[in-house]
């Protein structure tokens, strides 16, 4: 039996980068999507991630978990912290895009950068690095920067002039970060227009990670269901 994985978004944009990351790394595995936009638009008004916004997400896991669903990501990093309080609902993997990146970047460096274009990922992102240290055991500064005017320009499919406002902050925090973290899975083109030369230190961005960590977690449920058998 072929494993599914349902990815919740809070825009439809991400839609083709994880269709394409999966078709890559996850060939076996079946996918379908999952986007309710008011999700990030409530968490934005309310400066932050509510309790009714984290009921709702757990009624759309319930319902991809009807839909066939294995495994839940969760794609939006500003609705990630919602995530611990699902895990506590459901009895099947519930992913956090951000987790994986969290852990990579707390191994690589001591000194971590966060780039993000809203206030309601940044400071969930920031929170989660700090976490992941404590939970490795390691001493790390978070450099947070919050590129302005990027989110809107993203969202009136201004693209060139988000990457161009993200692209100068990352040139930035490279000057003063081992390791840069981009917060959010719309950041993670700009990785690929950046020139190799000007890539000074590592930098992280969550889609592709988390889809690595996806193949782990469903070569984990395969183990175990063939251990019980």
């Amino acid at each position: 039996m072929s494993k599914t994985l349902a990815m919740l978004h809070t825009s439809h944009v991400l839609i083709p980068t994880f269709s394409e990351l999966c078709e890559r790394n996850l060939p076996k595995i079946s996918t379908f999507h999952m986007v309710d936009e008011s999700l990030i638009k409530n968490t934005i008004a309310a400066g932050k991630l509510t309790k009714a916004t984290i009921r709702r997400m757990a009624t759309l896991v319930a319902s991809a978990r009807e839909g066939g669903a294995d495994a839940v990501m969760v794609t939006c990093s500003s609705i990630g912290p919602g995530v611990s309080v699902l895990r506590a609902l459901f009895d099947f993997p519930i992913l956090r895009i951000d987790e994986a990146m969290a852990e990579e970047a707390v191994r690589r460096g001591a000194r971590i950068g966060v780039l993000a274009t809203l206030k309601t990922t940044l400071e969930p992102t920031v929170d989660l690095l700090r976490e992941t240290a404590a939970t490795q055991s390691r001493d790390v500064t978070v450099i947070p920067c919050l590129c302005e005017g990027a989110f809107d320009a993203i969202l009136s499919g201004d693209d060139q002039t988000h990457h161009e406002i993200v692209t100068e902050n990352l040139k930035d925090l490279m000057q003063r970060a081992d390791v840069v973290v981009l917060a959010q899975a719309s950041m993670a083109g700009v990785i690929q227009k950046l020139p190799s030369a000007l890539r000074k230190v590592p930098v992280l961005s969550s889609p592709e990670l988390a889809v690595k960590r996806v193949e782990k977690v469903f070569m984990s449920m395969k183990q175990r269901s063939n251990s019980r058998h």
